[in-house]
């Protein structure tokens, strides 16, 4: 059992919500006004049955041409045809650009022999029209070639893995456990995406549903302190693999396999 956080970087995004590459050591944010600044990391975990991805990160490409994330999938000792399953916590664009890759001219999916589990209410939000967080585009390539599986609510997908509809960041976000040789991975997407989050307790803006995303950051703190998950945090700047201890408020320590 292994996982692995696949950086894909740091970025600014402002109110285009276009993500710009941002070096800390190089670049200043007061150049930046106005931008909120994240970083962006797909995990990939590989259990006795599945290698599995939990979201896509922006697909930036190497100076190669080549996905970002198909270069870590393999400096991580993989190939990307292995991955047999990609677990969507939802499908904004910072979440769902590694879903597809050009190919001697042509976009197809990035992982076409995959499983993608995906909330059917998301899936019909992306192509909606309503938000410019979603690209259509790609999930249209998606759904004439990809193997889609579009679950409804909470559930178990197959042993050892659930997936929970909790809304919060946006309507029909959902999040994962992954139970294998005794552990308890926790994938929280966009309602849980960094430790900070857990230490400081506000309602964002930019979730769908500020105060409901602040009330399950806190519910999954607590059951994460008390079952002793193996929190992977998609927007960490630092820490990306950590477990959370609640003695006089949250704190995360670093976890490695």
């Amino acid at each position: 059992m292994k996982i692995h956080a696949l950086g894909e970087g740091s970025f600014s995004v402002d109110s285009t919500k276009k993500f710009v590459p941002f070096n800390p050591l190089t670049d200043n944010s007061q150049d930046r006004k106005g931008s909120l600044f994240i970083h962006v990391q797909p995990f990939l975990l590989q259990t006795e049955n599945d290698l599995i991805l939990m979201d896509a990160g922006l697909g930036f490409k190497n100076p190669n041409g080549e996905l970002m994330l198909y270069d870590n999938i393999r400096k991580a000792g993989f190939e990307p045809k292995e991955v047999t399953l990609v677990l969507m916590s939802h499908l904004h664009n910072d979440h769902t650009g590694g879903l597809v890759t050009e190919q001697h001219g042509k976009t197809e999916p990035a992982f076409p022999d995959a499983e993608h589990v995906i909330q059917r209410g998301e899936w019909e939000t992306a192509f909606s029209g309503k938000s410019t967080s979603y690209q259509e585009p790609r999930f249209e390539i998606l759904q004439r070639s990809a193997n889609i599986n579009l679950v409804e609510g909470s559930g178990t997908l197959k042993n050892g893995i659930s997936y929970e509809l909790t809304g919060g960041h946006c309507q029909y976000h959902q999040v994962f456990k992954i139970i294998s040789e005794g552990k308890t991975y926790f994938f929280g997407g966009d309602v849980l995406p960094e430790p900070e989050q857990l230490i400081r307790k506000f309602a964002a803006k930019y979730d769908f549903d500020g105060r409901k995303a602040m009330e399950l950051r806190e519910e999954f703190g607590k059951q994460a302190a008390a079952e002793d998950w193996i929190c992977l945090f998609y927007h960490a700047k630092n820490l990306a693999i950590g477990k959370v201890t609640a003695e006089n408020g949250f704190s995360v320590k670093s976890y490695e396999d």
